[in-house]
């Protein structure tokens, strides 16, 4: 069995292991027979600080031999998705648009992942989440809540996502504003009013903060919108896992589609954006008015970790629509149809009521 197939099959009846959320090891799904990973003292055993790698030696392609790893990957031409798949698989389902693909046989080269966090749903609790969740919306299609009454089977996805840590220092030039208050009078409609006015007194002001950022998190796949993935968070980080094959039993796993130079320019801009708040902080006063800031970046490591979600994904009057849970939390997020009948029966039952609204108001004057 290679480091990277995930099907690890029960020494009792020969039935694939899946992970077990509620125990953090494997379970048999038909003879139920389990099976830690790793001490198995818990759901969370080994949770913990994970060894960072150095972003430098990465980029120049200077990492160990045993950083990387080489798997199959099916890349669905109409999401983007990269989908590690087994040698046994020749054909398949794109689980983050519900595309129909067939699979090629090319290998992906890249870096292995450091840590993965644990799926803490199973599949009928992120059921139950996205079943709330689509009884909460107005006007959505009867098909679409028959989705989720049916039970269809939804699939658990190990989503890839870089970390980076760096020590910062900024130096920086701006403007401390101090507002001081003073009365006027003006007249308005023949009558005289007090107005409260601001007037801002500017004074120059630079100094130097630092920052040490830990795990910034930048996604790594393209194959959901933004939208998505900006509303799933926040992750506790806390719990990941040094990664091992058998948290993905049973389940899928994404390559990475974004490098990691590029995460870096994403990380970036999130790390400078904190940098303006901190300068702004430390010019202090009522404003603030930032001209320049020149910050030098040390120290940058970075992680490739796997984050788990469960997608249900769709066909609806042709075309695709997702949900996606996050595994951790719960938290749902998703795309919807609208029903059109329904937004119809409801603008023609609002006319009618306004009509006997109108119709009773007239009787009585």
């Amino acid at each position: 069995m290679s480091e990277t197939d995930h099907r690890f099959p029960c020494p009792t009846c020969g039935a694939d292991f899946r992970f077990d959320p509620a125990t953090g090891g494997l379970k048999c799904p038909h003879c139920g027979q389990g099976e830690s990973i790793g001490d198995g003292s818990g759901p969370w055993a080994g949770a913990g600080v994970l060894r960072e790698q150095d972003f430098r030696a990465a980029l120049d392609d200077r990492l160990a031999r045993t950083d990387y790893e080489e798997t199959r990957v099916l890349s669905c031409e109409s999401c983007g998705a990269n989908i590690e798949i087994d040698e046994t698989v020749h054909g398949t389902t794109c689980p983050f648009c519900a595309s129909p693909v067939v699979t090629g046989t090319g290998t992906n080269r890249h870096i292995k992942p450091r840590g993965v966090l644990p799926f803490a749903l199973d599949e009928p609790a992120a059921r139950d989440a996205m079943a709330g969740w689509l009884g909460r919306l107005w006007f959505a299609p009867n098909a679409l809540k028959r989705y989720a009454r049916k039970g269809r089977a939804m699939d658990g996805v190990y989503v890839p996502y870089w970390t980076f840590d760096a020590r910062t220092q900024s130096d920086y030039t701006g403007q401390r504003g101090t507002v001081h208050y003073r009365t006027r009078r003006v007249v308005r409609n023949g009558k005289t009013h007090t107005q409260r006015v601001a007037d801002v007194r500017w004074r120059a002001a630079s100094g130097r903060v630092s920052r040490f950022f830990d795990d910034v998190l930048v996604l790594g796949s393209q194959a959901l919108p933004k939208r998505f993935t900006d509303a799933l968070p926040p992750w506790d980080l806390t719990q990941l896992r040094p990664y091992a094959p058998e948290y993905l039993a049973g389940l899928r796993a994404e390559a990475y589609s974004i490098p990691l130079d590029d995460a870096f320019v994403e990380a970036r801009a999130a790390m400078d954006r904190q940098i303006t708040r901190d300068v702004r902080f430390d010019i202090g006063g009522d404003r603030q008015r930032v001209t320049r800031i020149d910050t030098s970046v040390a120290a940058v490591t970075f992680k490739h970790v796997l984050l788990p979600i469960w997608i249900a994904a769709y066909r609806y009057q042709g075309k695709s629509y997702r949900i996606v849970i996050n595994g951790q939390t719960g938290r749902v997020e998703g795309e919807r149809p609208w029903s059109i009948w329904k937004i119809a029966l409801a603008v023609l039952a609002g006319a009618v009521l306004a009509g006997l609204f109108g119709f009773a108001m007239a009787q009585q004057g």
